[in-house]
């Protein structure tokens, strides 16, 4: 259980970067971010399964089906829909957002030996810090340029782009855990490639589809820092995640997986103030004691 913790934990770090690397590359659009950091996965994905070949196993048809599927509502659908949605309202409401998908899981996976009452404590602390952290977020001046006013037609479909991903995510969690669960056999990094390979291929017909021609992101200001970006965030927030995630995944309940998301809260909104220089406010700083002790809540109930 405490390997499966940590692992989760790690992965709410790694995924947290997402959130700032928008406002990191500002001349590339929604469609060259989420094509370069998931062909970033998929390269690292191959190379992978290219250097342990003869110790994994090869998936089936429909192991294979299953990870393109997967592929698309945990990684590259969901991560273009968050992308649109920073480019539309700013960094903070989406990570919001997004960060309310620990109290879905929460609700959606509970384990049926649980009990409602053992999990209310955490439900509530993380709810309560989500709701000081929006007022926070909704009342104060915009930390970045990207962010507009609530009343802006386009900060309201960013809104609903950040809510598509979060309903995207949802369904990937749970449909990812039951996946691994019933296939016991399947090691998290052999599932992460298969994922992965997926994934890269995936992104790369969606930039050929709907990405920039190469001279228009040769002419970027700065064109190499944006591609190491991608294959940093592909690396990290993609295929080293996505194994963290899957050893949580298999050791732990749903239910305990998405409340150790909120560490990717956390750290998003802590990358988000750092890239601003800025610190958080009362109110941040006590949604996030309210996090780390929802976290805490709910790791005792599930022992």
């Amino acid at each position: 259980m405490l390997k499966g913790i940590l692992a989760g934990l790690a992965a709410g770090a790694l995924w947290g970067m997402v959130f700032v690397v928008p406002r990191m590359t500002p001349g590339l659009s929604s469609v060259d971010l989420t094509a370069g950091r998931f062909i970033s996965f998929g390269v690292m994905s191959a190379l992978s399964m290219a250097f342990t070949w003869t110790r994994h196993q090869m998936p089936t048809l429909r192991q294979g089906a299953a990870a393109i599927g997967m592929s698309l509502l945990g990684a590259t659908g969901y991560y273009l829909l968050l992308a649109l949605a920073i480019g539309r309202a700013g960094t903070e409401v989406p990570t919001l957002i997004v960060g309310t998908i620990p109290l879905w899981l929460m609700l959606l996976g509970k384990p049926l030996g649980l009990k409602w009452s053992v999990l209310l404590p955490g439900l509530l602390l993380t709810a309560t810090g989500l709701a000081l952290m929006m007022n926070a977020t909704l009342t104060a001046p915009p930390l970045d340029a990207l962010a507009l006013a609530p009343h802006a037609p386009q900060f309201w479909s960013g809104v609903a782009l950040a809510s598509a991903a979060m309903l995207s995510w949802t369904a990937f969690a749970i449909l990812n855990a039951a996946w691994l669960k019933r296939h016991p056999q399947v090691s998290a990094t052999e599932w992460t490639n298969w994922l992965g390979v997926a994934t890269g291929v995936g992104a790369g017909l969606l930039w050929l589809v709907a990405g920039s021609e190469p001279k228009v992101l040769l002419a970027l200001e700065q064109p190499a820092q944006a591609a190491i970006i991608c294959i940093v965030t592909g690396i990290g927030a993609g295929w080293a995640a996505s194994i963290l995630w899957n050893i949580a995944s298999q050791r732990l309940s749903v239910s305990l997986c998405g409340q150790l998301i909120v560490s990717e809260t956390l750290f998003a909104l802590l990358y988000s103030f750092v890239w601003d220089g800025a610190w958080p406010g009362a109110l941040q700083w006590a949604a996030a004691v309210l996090f780390t002790l929802g976290i805490l809540a709910s790791i005792r109930a599930h022992r």
